[in-house]
């Protein structure tokens, strides 16, 4: 998977990938009025400061730049009868949305079931009280998975999409009666619980939360770190090897208008892991063992290069060309919308922080905007494109330029020692950026056997049922496989270990990447398979979770790219900067970003861990009723 966290192409701007909003770093500003989406809530611009040296080139290199934040995701498409329990969730809902704000709305339709009795007479659905009603009244999806005497084939099914696969599905989901008009329901952290509790070998997690309690331990509720800590201990007691493996963002959630706000959310996190008296790490401990040999946690980050240099090249378009970068971006925002009768914008909103000579990023409520009109029409958004492209002739020739380095975190032919620029050497190293690639995952991957995924993080708002309505799939394939588990014969299902190796090659560099414009079958939903990648020598590094190797090259890649990464872009000021020399080798930072390999960075679970403060204080004795927001 590639991530970019650049997207600026002043001399060509079709090659665009993140219009408008989707050019967003949440962690500096969230969106912002997600109506207006051709508006950016962040610049992508690179804008040198009238600061004197050696301020100047310091708050350049580490402030200025605005990338995007890439997101990491795991979705599943599917086919066959569980389909229908998603129908019945999503109609559930509905209604309930329905019943509560739009009763007599005759734009929205009720919806019924779309489950054939007489063809499956024993679904639980059929005895549901509203079922009759709204099956009357309300618009009925058609179906295909249970065929009773009433159902008559139509020109436009499509015989390729019946199911094919050779997995178990199970629909398990977070609800109540405010959200769907049901008993509250929990199957989604019992399956979590289960799965655990059953795992013999080996557990992979991915999810944008981790907030959960060891017992009856304070305001958090659920009971998944419980399950971790009961399932680490007793192996071992038993002496077996046993691994747990947790990627979650560096910093979790999104822009915070508080500090107070973001300081809870990671206090749940840390309380957690590994503080707060009651921790995996802490229960693990008093056990008599040490956490670090069961269970890790690792995040995830990128580094990229901006091409847009201001003082030798954009600022020279603009002055030629008579038209700002700016304009030419908004432009580009009339051309996707074109003519619509529904979407009305007159201006475009372009937005970045403000930064002072102390290297202090102002907050929200001070940062510069600046209003740019929307064309009138394509045609003179398409001139205006073209008028600044067009500033470029004479200055030099960009297409010699890469508009993103990320690819080198990947397995390419290229090196990014050899990557051009033809700006001076000091904005080519304000052009270097990193940035989280924040992990909104819900994924756990139980011995290459077993796969539970969907919408729902583990905290309290999404586990605990009468929370944040959720979804998940469990997925068990029958469709067995050869595999390793600590270096030795195993049988593994082929979904769940193609899934789990596809993402340890991502994140340690050891796939391609995939160019956004070309289709491939990874990219199609089901029931087109994914290729089998079974047998290359990057998936034979990662086949077996357990193995030393594995585990030594695991550990030494998230080490190597975290102190890479801490190295080269550490915060301003800091004492780890003893000369301006640090910041002017060029040389040095190129060399160091290319040792990068993959996004797998180590999580520093010390950070703050004498600010007890931060995670012991009212809020976790039940003290603040407006807890259960943040966890």
């Amino acid at each position: 998977m590639l991530c970019p966290l650049a997207d600026a192409h002043p001399t060509n701007f079709a090659l665009t990938l993140f219009p408008g909003q989707e050019y967003n770093n949440a962690r500096i500003l969230d969106f912002q009025e997600v109506h207006k989406h051709a508006s950016n809530a962040v610049s992508i611009l690179q804008v040198t400061r009238s600061f004197t040296p050696p301020v100047a080139q310091i708050v350049d290199h580490w402030l200025m730049q605005t990338p995007r934040m890439s997101w990491h995701d795991v979705h599943m498409t599917i086919s066959g009868p569980s389909v229908l329990d998603i129908v019945q969730h999503f109609t559930e809902r509905w209604n309930e949305l329905k019943q509560r704000k739009h009763k007599s709305d005759g734009r929205y339709d009720w919806l019924a079931y779309p489950h054939d009795k007489l063809a499956a007479p024993n679904e639980p659905v059929h005895h549901l009280r509203h079922r009759d009603e709204w099956l009357e009244k309300g618009r009925r999806f058609r179906q295909r998975f249970q065929k009773g005497p009433e159902w008559k084939p139509m020109d436009d099914d499509h015989p390729h999409l019946e199911p094919a696969g050779s997995c178990k599905v199970q629909v398990v989901r977070s609800c109540s009666d405010w959200s769907h008009g049901v008993l509250k329901e929990q199957s989604i952290q019992n399956a979590y619980i289960e799965l655990i509790r059953e795992a013999e070998h080996y557990i992979y997690i991915e999810n944008q939360f981790f907030i959960s309690n060891t017992g009856d331990n304070g305001p958090v509720q659920n009971r998944i770190a419980q399950a971790l800590v009961e399932r680490i201990i007793r192996a071992a007691r038993e002496g077996k090897r046993f691994k747990v493996v947790v990627l979650i963002p560096e910093v979790p959630g999104k822009y915070y208008n508080a500090v107070a706000d973001l300081q809870r959310i990671l206090a749940a996190t840390w309380r957690t892991i590994n503080r707060g008296g009651n921790s995996i790490y802490e229960e693990v401990r008093a056990a008599g063992y040490e956490p670090k040999d069961y269970i890790r946690f690792y995040h995830l980050r990128s580094y990229d290069r901006i091409n847009a240099p201001w003082p030798t090249f954009i600022k020279h378009m603009e002055e030629q060309s008579g038209v700002t970068f700016h304009q030419a971006q908004v432009a580009l925002a009339k051309q996707w919308i074109g003519v619509s009768e529904i979407w009305q914008q007159d201006t475009v909103s372009i937005k970045q922080p403000v930064v002072t000579k102390e290297g202090i990023v102002v907050p929200e409520n001070e940062t510069e905007t600046e209003e740019i009109p929307l064309p009138a029409t394509v045609e003179e958004a398409t001139a205006t494109i073209e008028k600044f492209q067009n500033g470029a002739k004479g200055l030099r020739d960009d297409r010699q330029v890469s508009d993103s380095v990320a690819h080198h975190a990947l397995i390419n032919d290229t090196r990014l020692l050899d990557e051009k620029w033809l700006g001076t050497e000091e904005e080519e190293l304000a052009a270097y950026v990193s940035e989280i690639l924040y992990i909104h995952t819900k994924l756990m991957i139980v011995d290459d056997r077993r796969v539970i995924c969907g919408s729902a993080n583990i905290n309290d708002r999404s586990q605990k049922g009468n929370g944040d309505s959720e979804i998940a799939l469990v997925v068990e394939d029958t469709d067995m496989v050869d595999g390793c588990m600590d270096e030795q014969p195993y049988k593994v299902g082929r979904f769940a270990t193609s899934l789990r190796r596809k993402l340890y090659r991502e994140h340690l560099g050891l796939i391609k990447p995939e160019p956004v414009d070309i289709p491939t079958n990874f990219k199609m939903p089901a029931p087109t398979p994914n290729p089998i990648e079974f047998g290359s020598v990057e998936d034979k590094l990662v086949a077996d979770p357990l193995s030393v190797a594995m585990e030594n090259l695991w550990n030494g890649t998230a080490q190597r790219n975290r102190a890479i990464f801490a190295e080269l872009f550490k915060t301003v000021p800091s004492d780890m900067v003893r000369n301006f020399e640090q910041y002017k080798s060029l040389e040095r930072v190129k060399k160091r970003l290319s040792e990068v390999r993959g996004h797998l960075v180590e999580a520093p679970l010390e950070f703050l861990i004498d600010e007890k403060g931060i995670w012991e204080n009212a809020d976790w004795i039940g003290l603040n009723p407006t807890l259960q927001v943040f966890i």
